[in-house]
This record gives C-alpha cells, sequence and structure tokens, in this order.
C-alpha cells in the first residue's frame, strides 16, 4: 500500500518555488545574472587559500565581520557619499546571499492576509517569499516608455498618502523597492524613499541596493534609523565583489528590526569561506571600486554602438541593460549561446516582454558580445 505524500501547509502546497536555469554555464561569458565577470580580488583568493585545513572542522565564527562591514560603508574611497550618521555593529544583519536576508524580512514580518506592496516588474524571487507566508502581493506596474517609477500609485497604495489614497485601507505589511529596479534599471532618488518610510510608519520599508554601485542612488548617506525604524537597506557582495557563489549579504537598519529578522536565521548559516572571503573584499574596496569604473566605461562603449545603429534598448541603473532584438528573442538567445555568450530572456514579463536583458562586464567583454549580436542580428 502507498501513502499519500505528507502535506505541507497550503501556502506551500499551491507555490511556484523561484528557480533560474543555473546549469551548465562555466566557460561561457555570463551575461545572464548581472554577476561580476572576472572574479574577486587575488587578495580574496590568497586569504581562502591560507585557510588552515583543521578549520573546516570548526563551526563559523562571526566576530568582526559586522565591525568591517561598518567600516566599509563609512570610508568611501570611490568619491561617494558614505553614511549619513554613524552606524553601530548591531545594525548589520548577516545572511547567507540577499536572497536570504529576503526570506528573512517575509519570515519575520509577512503573515497570511497581509499585504506586499511592490512593483512590476521586479526581482522574481519577492512573489514566492510572499506567497510562502500567504500574504497578498500588490504590484504596481512602472510608467511607460521610460519605466518610470510609479511614486504617485505607491503614495496611494501606502494608505492615506496621495490624492487616490483609501484612508480606511489597512496600510501594506511591506514596502520592497528595488532601487536600482531589476530588470528595468529604474533609479529612485533617496528622498522619497526617505519620506515614504516616514509616512508610513506601520510599514517596513525595504529596500534591495543590490546593484546602487553601478549607477543608482543609496539611501544610507541620507537614512536616520533612529527617526524612520521601519527603513531596511540591503546590500551584497556578490555584484561587485564577485562573491556570489560564497553568499553573503547584509540588511542595514534599526538595531531593532535587523535583531527580529536575524532570529529567524540559523545559528551558522554563513559558511566559514564565505566570512573569510568578505574580510577580504571589504578590507580591498579599491579592487571592486576599479572593477564597477570599467563596467561603467563598458556600458558607455555599448550604448554608443546601439545608439549608432538604431537598436531598441533602455538602459538606466545596474549592471544591465534591455535589448529589443528584432528577430525571436528565443532564437537570438539560442544563437548567442551557440557562440558562447548567456543572456537572459524577459519573455513573459509586463512592460517588457520580448526583450533580452544582457548583463555587462568588462570592455573587451561587451566588445565580444556587440561582435557576436552584430552578426546574429541585422545591425550592420
Amino acid at each position: 500500500m502507498e501513502w499519500p505524500d505528507p502535506q505541507a501547509r497550503l501556502e506551500v502546497e499551491s507555490l511556484q518555488a523561484y528557480s533560474a536555469p543555473l546549469e551548465g554555464r562555466r566557460g561561457l561569458l555570463r551575461l545572464d545574472f548581472n554577476e561580476n565577470t572576472v572574479g574577486p580580488s587575488p587578495k580574496v583568493v590568497a586569504a581562502i587559500r591560507a585557510i588552515p585545513a583543521a578549520h573546516f572542522a570548526i563551526y563559523p565564527e562571526y566576530d568582526g565581520l559586522r565591525e568591517a562591514v561598518v567600516a566599509n560603508l563609512s570610508d568611501r574611497s570611490d568619491g561617494r557619499p558614505g553614511l549619513g550618521r554613524p552606524l553601530l555593529p548591531g545594525q548589520i544583519g548577516l545572511f547567507n546571499g540577499v536572497d536570504a536576508a529576503i526570506h528573512a524580512v517575509f519570515h519575520a514580518y509577512g503573515d497570511r492576509g497581509e499585504r506586499l506592496l511592490t512593483t512590476s516588474p521586479t526581482f522574481g524571487y519577492y512573489t514566492p517569499c510572499a506567497l510562502m507566508q500567504g500574504m497578498e502581493i500588490e504590484a504596481i506596474p512602472y510608467g511607460e516608455p521610460d519605466f518610470a517609477f510609479p511614486l504617485e500609485a505607491i503614495r496611494a497604495a501606502l494608505g492615506g498618502l496621495g490624492d487616490a489614497a483609501d484612508p480606511s485601507a489597512p496600510p501594506p505589511r511591506i514596502l520592497l523597492i528595488c532601487n536600482p529596479n531589476n530588470p528595468t534599471g529604474t533609479r529612485l532618488a533617496p528622498e522619497p524613499i526617505l519620506e515614504l518610510a516616514a509616512a508610513a510608519p506601520q510599514t517596513l520599508v525595504v529596500v534591495d541596493e543590490l546593484y546602487e554601485a553601478f549607477g543608482g542612488d543609496s539611501v544610507l548617506p541620507r537614512a536616520d534609523f533612529a527617526s524612520t525604524p521601519n527603513l531596511l537597506v540591503l546590500r551584497s557582495l556578490a555584484k561587485t565583489a564577485g562573491l556570489a557563489g560564497l553568499r553573503i549579504g547584509f540588511a542595514v537598519g534599526a538595531a531593532a528590526v535587523v535583531d527580529r529578522i536575524s532570529r529567524v536565521t540559523g545559528p551558522y548559516d554563513i559558511n566559514s569561506v564565505a566570512v573569510i572571503a568578505a574580510h577580504a573584499a571589504l578590507a580591498d574596496q579599491a579592487y571592486t571600486d576599479a572593477y564597477v569604473a570599467e563596467v561603467r566605461r563598458a556600458r558607455g562603449w555599448l550604448v554608443e554602438q546601439l545608439q549608432r545603429f538604431g537598436v531598441r534598448h533602455h538602459v538606466a541603473g545596474g549592471n544591465y541593460l534591455l535589448i529589443w532584438p528584432q528577430r525571436p528573442p528565443a532564437e537570438v538567445e539560442a544563437e548567442l549561446r551557440a557562440a558562447g555568450i548567456l543572456v537572459r530572456s524577459m519573455a513573459g514579463k509586463p512592460l517588457i516582454d520580448g526583450s533580452l536583458r544582457v548583463s555587462l562586464g568588462t570592455s573587451e567583454q561587451m566588445q565580444q558580445f556587440w561582435r557576436a549580436y552584430a552578426a546574429i542580428e541585422p545591425v550592420l
């Protein structure tokens, strides 16, 4: 006799998990998942290689890592603003990648029947995290044709804000803003975000800043977590410092909020290798800054080619842009893969269906991409 499978919670039984086709990508030019395309600092590699064998048998230790994050955020060698107000180590949460931080936010603050307010299209992992908690999702589309942030609609949806607001509606439990937004690159200045957080104290306002370094507007230089304790900022070493494979992310906010989202994680979620790599990467900010500067130069060169040959595209913030090929995107994506280059189809996504998202790497890598794309698409 066969017994039926044990049933999970209703929300999980009906959930379609977020997944990305991450297999079989090594050895190719990876322009599909917005990763660092050259790898981490040599100092990171040296630190990992120097780990004594006996240390692999010891549980991870996190002493000093929060302090290193605070020091890194405070001392900006790239000329951009640092922190608006001093941070304490207790205001830094450590997570097994920002994906784990996002999951923890929903696990700690989301509940059945409550509402997530966000934008559309945006990072796909927000939706399953909300649904597994039984939350309702209100996703407000970006404006066409330039994918402008729907600020007034967000104000109204927060409840009691703006001309179209319904003051009787309960406020959303979580407002999640990806800034710059993945995949549209939409940028939102810090001031409106801080105003939203101040005007909606019952809503946890989470700002996903994974791509801020490549052309964005961080709220951290202007944030005051004492006056807006409902504000939380997410950062990572995946896209900039090249540690995507080691999974290390941070949440920055009021100590009470950081404490609550840390309660729903495991005691040793971040492995020892990631901790050592993070220390080395944070201490070599110059390497990360140089890589970011090179990506921005490469973006300028590629945009010049797209403009010169009349290729429909959209570029704003982040280390990626959108291209609309004249031929079916699936065919172009497949032919680029055959040429050794991976890009990501945006098929089925609202507003940007029919486009390809192309991650940005070095100038040499973008020249390689352009030669392949121009040979596949009738642009020359």
